[in-house]
């Protein structure tokens, strides 16, 4: 996971006058969770450009007043109309202290069932991960090369070394559907499609008459 640094500096007054001043400055309020005790301080706006525009997630190290701190994103607040970053939250980490994290989901590989006429469905952008800051990846791989026509991955599915997906295992991540097009050609052949893990049409049929 890479690591991006943000100077800022610590707020003395919390009033909504004081918070407002900031924004008028282009300043973005902010607080650290997580330590012995809240950390309120404030940063430029573009400070967090790096941060915010990019599906990676990274550590972040705070310089405040003199101290560095390591942390991870947890929430960000925008303007409803302008869209104009608002305030942010961040958890204070360690490398021996296990954190929840959303980390995006990146498919590699190419599936055999979507060159065969197949489409592609993905559920899942990102997923709910435990464990120390040091083992996390900026992405999940998930290799889709194995994948034929009708064939799914499923959160169970995914192994990570010294990281537990803190997610339903039967939640399907990635699909290989029947498009149209194949669908269309299969009934004029007059092939009903299989689901995974079910016989064939033709084969159930023939186990019913034995």
């Amino acid at each position: 996971m890479k690591t991006i640094e943000i100077k800022a500096f610590p707020r003395e007054k919390f009033g909504k006058k004081d918070t407002k001043s900031l924004r008028v400055k282009d300043n973005v309020p902010c607080v650290m969770y997580g330590g012995k005790e809240n950390l309120h301080f404030y940063a430029h706006e573009n400070e967090f450009r790096s941060m915010i525009y990019t599906p990676d997630v990274h550590l972040i190290s705070l310089q405040i007043d003199g101290k560095s701190y390591n942390a991870i994103l947890k929430d960000l607040q925008f303007h409803p109309v302008s869209d104009k970053l608002l305030h942010v939250d961040f958890i204070q980490v360690s490398d021996d202290k296990p954190v929840l994290i959303d980390i995006p989901i990146k498919i590699s590989g190419v599936s055999p069932g979507v060159k065969a006429g197949g489409r592609l469905k993905i559920n899942r952008r990102s997923l709910k991960v435990k464990g120390v800051t040091r083992d996390f990846p900026e992405h999940l791989d998930i290799d889709i090369s194995t994948l034929e026509i009708g064939q799914s991955l499923k959160i169970g599915d995914l192994k990570y070394d010294n990281l537990v997906i803190m997610e339903n295992k039967k939640s399907m991540i990635v699909a290989v559907a029947t498009s149209r097009v194949v669908q269309k050609e299969e009934t004029e052949a007059g092939v009903v499609p299989a689901v995974e893990g079910e016989e064939p049409a033709a084969e159930q049929a023939g186990a019913l008459t034995k």
